[in-house]
């Protein structure tokens, strides 16, 4: 998100930006993290002492925590100081962090939470509701122009990992990080065994709730019908969502833990893949039910399995929910639109 926000703003005549940004595979993110962190606090304090920027903004509450260093500096100085906050950086468990947290929430000048959901956890830790502006997130969408126009044609290219699909099979996919608010496991033991035969799914990405997607595959007895597919490429990427038939995020509650956006559902709404998701939290921003997708209460296997079995019996149905979810999301969230909504608040409008 931060790196395509930076591609919509740099271009920009009326925008002049400096970038200090942290590069890294997400393997080493975590280790690289904290002396980009130190490091950016000390170049925080230099540019209080020149102070050349109008405007700071940080691209997540983690980030922003260098301000408990420089933010007096800087706020002297009058510098706008402004984050962008996302789910998690705002509701981690850690005591020390959520205290951080609610002390960025009496410095921050302007905080654009990207769902209202993420925006409750923030007014939740004493950010003023006058400085909450909710900006919904954006897809990139030269990643997926055409995809959805060619959605009836056949496989262009095979997906590491996934098995040949039968001529009748009604093709289910999720993208993400697969950790446990996610629902995976849940909807591999309690929603698949009541779909029928044909009803596949695909499930692409890692994270720490692998084993357990894997252990309940195997206690469902699916395991010819649910594949982990693992990490794929961006070539790959596209080509689920082309062949996909409907997209699924099947989150649950997890304490401490929250979906504050799914970025994943515009990717696939690109390219012409409606979701059913979960009614809860952040996913609420992102489907507009009946026009990209529909909702099914979270953690209530027979809405969903009701909701799957009536799209798979309806081809002519869903054809026309995937023309209606191509024209939603292209039209709705553009980087364009959703960078000048950032420049709005950035600029005290």
């Amino acid at each position: 998100m931060a790196m395509e926000l930076h591609s919509a703003l740099e271009h920009r005549e009326d925008v002049q930006m400096q970038t200090l940004a942290l590069r890294s595979s997400w393997k080493w993110v975590h280790v690289k993290a904290v002396p980009f962190l130190a490091s950016l606090a000390v170049r925080l304090g230099r540019e209080a002492a020149v102070h050349r920027s109008d405007t700071i903004l940080f691209t997540s509450m983690t980030t922003a925590l260098p301000l408990l260093i420089a933010g007096p500096g800087l706020k002297k100085k009058g510098i706008r100081l402004a984050a962008i906050a996302h789910g998690l950086d705002v509701t981690d468990p850690n005591p020390l962090y959520q205290k951080a947290v609610r002390r960025l929430c009496g410095m921050l000048d302007a905080v654009m939470p990207v769902s209202r959901a993420t925006g409750e956890r923030l007014v939740e830790r004493g950010l003023p509701r006058g400085r909450v502006h909710v900006v919904p997130n954006a897809v990139d969408l030269d990643r997926f122009a055409g995809v959805a126009a060619s959605r009836m044609e056949a496989a262009s290219l095979s997906i590491a990992g996934a098995p040949p699909l039968p001529e009748d099979a009604f093709l289910l996919v999720t993208v993400g990080r697969q950790v446990r608010r996610k629902g995976f496991a849940w909807f591999i033991e309690n929603v698949m065994p009541k779909l029928p035969a044909r009803v596949v799914f695909w499930l692409a990405g890692d994270g720490p709730e692998r084993e357990n997607i894997e252990a309940a595959i195997e206690r469902a007895g699916l395991q010819r019908r649910v594949r982990c597919l693992g990490k794929i490429s961006e070539a790959e990427l596209v080509e689920l969502y082309r062949r996909g038939q409907l997209f699924v995020m099947p989150n649950i509650v997890v304490p401490g833990d929250m979906e504050g956006f799914g970025i994943v559902m515009l990717e696939a709404g690109a390219c012409g893949l409606p979701t059913l998701a979960a009614d809860l939290e952040g996913i609420r921003d992102v489907i507009d039910e009946g026009v990209n997708g529909w909702f099914a209460p979270t953690a209530d296997a027979d809405a969903f399995a009701t909701r799957i079995r009536a799209l798979a019996d309806d081809p002519e149905g869903l054809r026309a929910a995937s023309a209606r979810t191509a024209e939603y999301v292209t039209s709705t969230f553009p980087w364009d639109h959703t960078a000048e909504r950032y420049l709005s608040v950035l600029r005290g409008h």
